[in-house]
């Protein structure tokens, strides 16, 4: 058994996470971290924890955590593990931050897209971009992981096996993403209240997105150079999902005719034919959020526009899940050593 503390445990990615290693048969959980709950029950702050979990709220002091478990995980907001973070602690521990702090591999990128003056930019080389499918190997020997968020998973994972192979021409990549609520976080904000959010549909963060420089990087190391994308978020009235719908022009073959659905297809099976949590589905299906609720997969589909030369990907995902629980899980699981699969044989859940 490995021991794992979360700080930040009393959030929705923190619940999940403790949702998650409670199936674990690995893990312990040591250390229930909460800024805002110190000493009360954990399950009082969740009751469905009632009599599944006994412990009591912590604080969020690091360096003591460190010194009790194996892996903490960093469920909290922009800018806390990168102005704590030691070297001490990364000798005791390993570390998987669900924040943003670690992403992006240029220190003025982040500090202009987020507007926070970054802490601990001597370890941001050495982090690992969580993203399981892409990076395994650099994350099994990883000390620190920089567990990719929900937008960018869905919109990365769904686009990148043809960014990859130069079927698309990833400058002309537009990205129309939809997030259920509890991407914004648990904390009482005024555009988040029942009816801010119901019988609603919003676009945020138009053409200013800080998850937008993330994709770009991402998908640049597949492009082999820089890439510029259109990325526009949007809230939408249900709990969990994300929906991201990507539309890019197909790079035509020397005689001018455009790949083929059976070559678009083969170049996914390529990628994820072998990815077990990457669901590649069958021609002219369309991936919904419903179908992978409170599981780790990801559903990706597409159909190519012969009239205008553009394909449509889409792509879906729990955003608590693969988005982000779940994606620390199977990467903690990389990093010790275990089945990729461990605590997150989740069937979806419908309706």
């Amino acid at each position: 058994m490995i021991k794992a503390g979360i700080i930040g445990a009393t959030g929705y990615a923190g619940n999940e996470l403790v949702r998650l290693l409670m199936g674990h048969k690995e893990v312990e959980i040591k250390w229930y971290g909460s800024r805002s709950y110190i000493d009360e029950k954990y399950a009082r702050v969740y009751q469905n924890m009632f009599e599944i979990v006994d412990d009591v709220c912590l604080d969020d002091n690091m360096e003591a955590l460190a010194e009790q478990v194996d892996v903490i995980f960093t469920a909290t907001p922009q800018g806390f593990l990168a102005g704590v973070l030691t070297e001490d602690m990364l000798q005791k521990t390993k570390i998987i931050d669900l924040s943003a702090d670690f992403r992006i591999k240029d220190v003025a990128t982040y500090e202009k897209w987020y507007k926070l003056e970054h802490k601990s930019p001597q370890f941001i080389e050495e982090a690992v971009y969580g993203l399981c499918e892409v990076n395994r190997e650099k994350v099994r020997g990883a000390r620190l992981v920089a567990n990719p968020g929900c937008y960018t998973t869905c919109s990365i994972l769904t686009a990148y096996p043809l960014v990859a192979e130069g079927l698309i021409d990833p400058n002309t990549l537009i990205i129309d993403a939809k997030s259920g609520t509890s991407g914004a976080g648990r904390g009482a904000k005024l555009p988040n209240l029942f009816c801010e959010v119901n019988e609603n549909m919003k676009a945020y963060g138009v053409t200013s997105h800080r998850h937008t420089p993330e994709i770009e990087e991402q998908l640049g190391y597949a492009a082999g150079r820089e890439v510029t994308v259109n990325f526009t978020p949007h809230l939408v009235p249900m709990n969990r999902g994300i929906l991201a719908t990507e539309y890019a022009t197909l790079v035509r073959r020397a005689d001018g005719s455009l790949p083929s659905y059976e070559e678009v297809k083969a170049v996914y099976d390529k990628y994820y034919a072998k990815e077990k949590f990457v669901r590649v589905l069958e021609k002219d299906v369309c991936p919904e959020t419903k179908w992978v609720e409170g599981s780790n997969y990801v559903d990706i589909g597409f159909k190519i526009d012969g009239r205008t030369g553009r394909i449509v990907m889409m792509g879906a995902l729990d955003n608590l899940v693969k988005g982000a629980a779940g994606q620390a899980v199977q990467n903690m699981n990389l990093l010790f050593g275990f089945d990729e699969a461990e605590g997150l044989n989740l069937v979806p859940l419908f309706p």
